[in-house]
């Protein structure tokens, strides 16, 4: 049921999308792509429940806590992100404006590891929940490891943040400078 939930929100993603683009049913697609949030809330209840059952804690009760940190600082963007260019490919929509270059891509860099920060915030916490849910009756092993996975995730993209800010990515010569993303000023491009 854990891997079911994970793997249903790829699953009402790519419905909501084809519903709304393909089969002409915007109203249908946001509706389906509206259940997203209650699918976490059945993935949190379910991991609960199997932890609360005696289950031994391994990969799976991991894997979900990063899922559900995922999807509460990305699944709005992801969605966004993925509608935009469905727009763009089946709905006749503008072309979605990329990254950019330069100051604008540095401090696009800079809000995904914000993103990522709180991603890992709420994963790490999940896990530390049940990590004292669990206490001594269990090995907790594997969900430390989970929570040293998500600060290394955290750390990694740090990281290209930080490349990005030292060597800003320069527009291909020739090449029409790119548009700045949306909500950017005149002194961020």
């Amino acid at each position: 049921m854990i891997i079911a939930c994970e793997v249903g929100f790829w699953v009402l993603l790519a419905a909501g999308l084809a519903l709304r683009y393909l089969a002409k049913k915007p109203r249908l697609g946001a509706a389906v792509l509206l259940v997203e949030p209650l699918l976490e809330l059945v993935l949190l209840i379910v991991t609960t429940l199997d932890l609360k059952d005696g289950a031994e804690p391994d990969w799976k009760h991991g894997l979900a806590a990063l899922y559900i940190g995922y999807t509460v600082a990305y699944g709005h963007y992801t969605i966004k992100w993925l509608d935009s260019h469905a727009a763009y490919r089946f709905g006749n929509g503008p072309k979605p404006a990329g990254a950019g270059y330069g100051k604008a891509r540095t401090l696009h860099e800079w809000k995904l590891v914000a993103r990522t920060l709180v991603a890992a915030a709420v994963a790490y916490g999940l896990l530390q929940g049940a990590i004292w849910y669990i206490g001594d009756a269990g090995d907790t092993t594997s969900l430390e490891s989970w929570q040293y996975a998500a600060l290394r995730v955290l750390g990694i993209h740090t990281i290209v943040a930080v490349c990005y800010t030292i060597w800003p990515k320069k527009a291909p010569a020739g090449a029409a400078p790119e548009a700045a993303p949306a909500g950017l000023t005149k002194s961020e491009r």
